[in-house]
């Protein structure tokens, strides 16, 4: 249902009971095979680690859903509009599948960072009524992956803590410092190595956006966004109706 939903670019009810996922690990178990049935390259995760401790979330973002900055979506595509202003990390080489964990340090060695713009859409027609598993296994509803230019001497910034502005059709609606979830971008990278360390590693070339710094908003066709941090750079989107 849901690789039927991407195929045809249409929106489905949720999943049946008796096939709703009931663990982090069906429904990453769900993304699998949904992304086996589509056989599309993935070119970035999205990664979180929930603020009780508990075992963090991943989830694939097709290449073929990835536009480089100044990038434009079309609303057949992602109908809801949404986006979030995030921190991202470039992999400059792989981190394979190995026994032993990763160190942080080894991870921040591996990675360039950058501005990104999410694209947010569910393949459920009533998104409200999706669980947080519902919405795991429908990889966490991206529907696009922006990515601004990489920044290589970003070791001296505090990710977490940095300016950002989100702007709107060239008017500013959220201006802040901070705003990540965890105030640790980088220690979302690392989580998002370890998930995959168990599930063949991570790729050179590969994008990890790291949790919304601004929110979710949704905005209209026509509507252009634009997000800046300062010292890392920016990213911008347009929704061609």
């Amino acid at each position: 249902m849901l690789a039927a939903a991407r195929r045809t670019r249409t929106r489905i009810a949720l999943l049946p009971e008796a096939i709703r996922p009931r663990s982090a690990a069906e429904a990453h178990a769900i993304q699998d095979a949904v992304t086996a049935a589509l056989a599309l390259p993935v070119g970035a995760f999205k990664a979180s680690v929930p603020a009780d401790g508990s075992a963090g979330m991943r989830a694939p973002i097709y290449a073929s859903a990835i536009q480089a900055s100044p990038a434009h979506f079309t609303v057949a595509d992602v109908p809801q509009c949404g986006v979030e202003g995030e921190v991202a990390f470039r992999f400059r080489r792989d981190l394979p599948h190995r026994p032993a964990p990763y160190a942080r340090e080894e991870v921040a060695e591996a990675v360039d960072a950058l501005a990104a713009i999410e694209v947010v859409t569910s393949r459920y027609a009533d998104s409200d009524a999706a669980s947080l598993l519902d919405k795991l296994a429908d990889n966490v509803s991206n529907g696009g992956f922006v990515p601004g230019a990489v920044v290589t001497a970003w070791r001296g910034l505090d990710l977490g803590k940095l300016a950002v502005t989100l702007s709107v059709n060239g008017a500013p609606v959220l201006s802040q410092i901070g705003g990540h979830p965890t105030g640790d971008p980088l220690g979302i990278a690392v989580a998002l190595v370890e998930m995959m360390r168990e599930a063949g590693g991570v790729r050179e070339g590969q994008y990890v956006t790291c949790g919304s710094c601004t929110g979710l908003r949704y905005l209209k066709p026509g509507d252009r966004c634009r997000v800046d941090f300062a010292g890392l750079g920016t990213a911008e989107v347009s929704f061609v109706p």
